[in-house]
């Protein structure tokens, strides 16, 4: 894999992860356009650090209004922190559950890399953007302007829900499907934003894991990750770079765009991109 291909993907992962349109289904795509594998372990090892920039881009562009909002006491940073916890054990529960089902019900214990194949389908791709776009456009209707309304337990929960079930689906969106349910439940445009980037936070780390153990468990041996990774590692941390650059450059662009009654824009968008990867599925098969 050469820089360019590196620095493209650093740019399409640090923008499309933070906007509400799928970074999974626009980095799969790139990736088939460009001719690369995604489950080969420079692949894997690539990805881990171009999603440890967005992680900290998020950390970044939030943190001053965290700080101003949620840590001005140690009661209401504790509360946050269980709101944060719950949300995220719900996510935990219902993305394994869905993970179980998947894997050894409807699939009868196939081997997980089939699975990952199969969430890499164009078919399952678009639809999950379908899905995250009439979320978005229908919650754009729903963006309140009672900013008196309170993030609780009962929010927390059906943020994480929703959060479970982006988990497994390529294309369905976890900032927009995040937000637009943080919306529909009457919170408002900016708190809704900063909760679901604070899951975001929380869960990125556990996704780097993730991919650590996939690329542990690849049939490859130790000497041969080894040397993949120390061809790539600086490669992947000028990636990692760019990707927090493009970054903060998105979440920008979300915050103006939904604070000024844009969001609708992406769902349209999502509804596009859903067309265009059956197109590009077609002319590739």
């Amino acid at each position: 894999m050469n820089f360019f291909s590196i620095l493209v993907l650093a740019i399409v992962q640090g923008v499309c992860e933070l906007l509400p349109v799928s970074s999974s289904a626009h980095v799969i795509m790139a990736e088939k356009l460009m001719g690369l594998d995604p489950t080969s372990p420079e692949m894997t090892l690539l990805l881990v650090m171009l999603h440890t920039g967005t992680m900290f881009a998020v950390i970044v562009y939030f943190w001053k209004s965290w700080k101003e909002r949620y840590f001005v006491s140690g009661k209401i940073f504790w509360q946050f922190a269980k709101l944060v916890s719950v949300a995220t054990v719900c996510t935990g529960v219902i993305g394994f559950t869905l993970m179980t089902l998947i894997e050894k019900v409807i699939f009868h214990c196939s081997a997980h890399a089939e699975i990952e194949h199969l969430f890499g389908n164009a078919y399952v791709i678009a639809t999950g953007l379908a899905l995250v776009g009439v979320m978005i456009i229908i919650s754009a209707k729903h963006q309140s302007i009672d900013t008196s309304k309170n993030l609780g337990v009962r929010e927390s929960a059906w943020i994480g829900i929703v959060q479970g079930i982006c988990l497994p689906f390529r294309g369905f969106s976890r900032s927009g499907s995040t937000i637009s349910t943080g919306l529909f439940l009457g919170l408002d445009k900016i708190r809704a934003e900063e909760f679901s980037f604070a899951l975001a936070v929380v869960l990125t780390p556990a996704v780097i894991v993730k991919e650590l153990l996939r690329l542990i468990k690849s049939q490859e041996s130790s000497l041969s990750v080894a040397n993949n990774f120390l061809s790539i590692a600086w490669p992947s941390l000028v990636g990692m770079l760019f990707s927090f650059v493009a970054g903060l450059l998105a979440l920008r662009w979300l915050s103006q765009w939904l604070e000024h009654g844009r969001w609708h824009f992406f769902g349209y968008y999502c509804l596009c991109a859903s067309v265009t990867v059956l197109i590009i599925n077609h002319f590739l098969h």
